[in-house]
């Protein structure tokens, strides 16, 4: 459950967003929040360490970029979480359309 421990703080959120789009280096990441350089390093080291994203050396700059591995934790969740909701759901169609059909009845 790391990942989701992770995606629920705002700024890695948005961190995430930013690397959506593709690979960052640090300062251009940090470029894009009103808190300091250090900050960011200490989200993306979590978001390093729950595998949701990866970083590569180019010279002097690290960049970032998604990691597809803390993914899965993520998306297994969603399918367990999809598939108790579904049949809830489903439920309470049937039960919807049952009531509907006894109040015609009257």
């Amino acid at each position: 459950m790391q990942a989701l421990d992770a995606i629920a703080d705002p700024t890695r959120r948005k961190i995430l967003e930013l690397l959506f789009e593709g690979e960052m280096g640090a300062g251009e990441i940090a470029g894009h929040f009103d808190i300091s350089a250090a900050a960011i390093s200490q989200h993306l080291k979590v978001l390093k360490e729950c595998n949701l994203i990866q970083v590569r050396v180019d010279g002097q700059r690290r960049i970032h970029s998604l990691d597809y591995k803390g993914w899965k934790e993520i998306q297994d969740w969603i399918d367990r979480a999809k598939t108790f909701w579904e049949g809830r759901l489903d439920l309470l169609e049937k039960e919807l359309k049952a009531n509907k059909m006894r109040k015609g009845r009257r």
